[in-house]
Parts: structure tokens; sequence; C-alpha cells
């Protein structure tokens, strides 16, 4: 069970993308499909929610979303350049308005100094050719930098319909 404050940003979220008619895909790695799952606790997701892709791996990203290999090997698949390439490639894979991806080291290994464990990136593309990035730095055990990002996905979500 996701905790109540996620539970709100997924209901305002279904409800206004709802009224909008607008759908939404997932592109996730380190939340491994919590978004979507969400998203889909929702009564009414279905007429939101389009699908959702966990592409935990490097080579699901390239594979499935279509990320390049040369950004992947060029910025490594936590960073900024990643999450826009998963938002975008989930956009095309689908039918939906609207993209948000995730990427980041939810730990509690995987980190660096450059790249430490809480370092979450997010994509956003839309189908009117929006595209952005936005960083975040948690901090917590694995599952609380999961739920997290989680929140901060729907949140940055959120004002696309409004």
């Amino acid at each position: 069970m996701l905790p109540s404050q996620i539970h709100d940003y997924a209901k305002q979220l279904i409800t206004s993308f709802t009224q909008k008619n607008l759908r939404i895909v997932t592109a996730e790695s380190c939340t491994g499909g919590l978004i979507a799952a969400a998203l889909t606790d929702v009564p009414g997701a279905s007429a939101v929610v389009e699908r959702g892709f966990v592409t935990y791996s490097n080579e699901a990203k390239v594979d499935v979303l279509g990320v390049l290999p040369e950004i992947l090997n060029r910025y490594g698949a936590v960073s900024k350049q990643v999450a826009e390439e998963m938002a975008q490639g989930a956009l095309a894979f689908s039918h939906a308005d609207v993209a948000v991806s995730v990427t980041g080291i939810a730990g509690p290994d995987g980190g660096t100094d450059k790249k430490p464990v809480g370092l979450v990136f997010f994509g956003l593309a839309t189908k009117q050719g929006a595209l952005m990035h936005y960083k975040c730095q948690f901090s917590g055990n694995r599952d609380e930098i999961r739920l997290q990002a989680v929140a901060e996905a729907l949140r940055l979500v959120l004002p696309v319909a409004e």
C-alpha cells in the first residue's frame, strides 16, 4: 500500500487528465513500476494511463525506449540526458499525450561521489513538443528514496493538465 500523499497526487492527476482528455505513459527505472502502480490504484485510471515501461537495465532503455547507447555511455543511466530520452521514447512508443520518466540511484549501493545514492532525474515530454528534466537529491533508505521519487514524479506531471 502506497502512502496517502502519493495516492492523493495520483487521484488529482487522474481527475485532471480525465477532465482534459489526456493520457499518460510512464518510463521507470529506479521506481520499478511504482508510478504506474500508484496511478492504476485510482478508480478511473483506465481512461488516463495508456501504458507503462519498466526499463531497469541499460539494455532495456535502449531496446524498449530507443535511448541511444552513445548517450548512456557518455552520461550514464542516471543523468538528465537519459531521463529526457526515456520520456521521449515512452511518448514515441505509446499513444499517450504526456510521458514521465525516472532514473536514479535508490541504494543502498551504487552511489559514487559524483552520483550519490538518492540522486534521481526525471524527464517530462508532451506530444506538443515540450521536453524538460528535473533533478532531485533524496535521502533515506531504498524504500524511502523510491517513494519520494514517485511522489515527485506525480507532482511534476500535475501542472500539465491545469
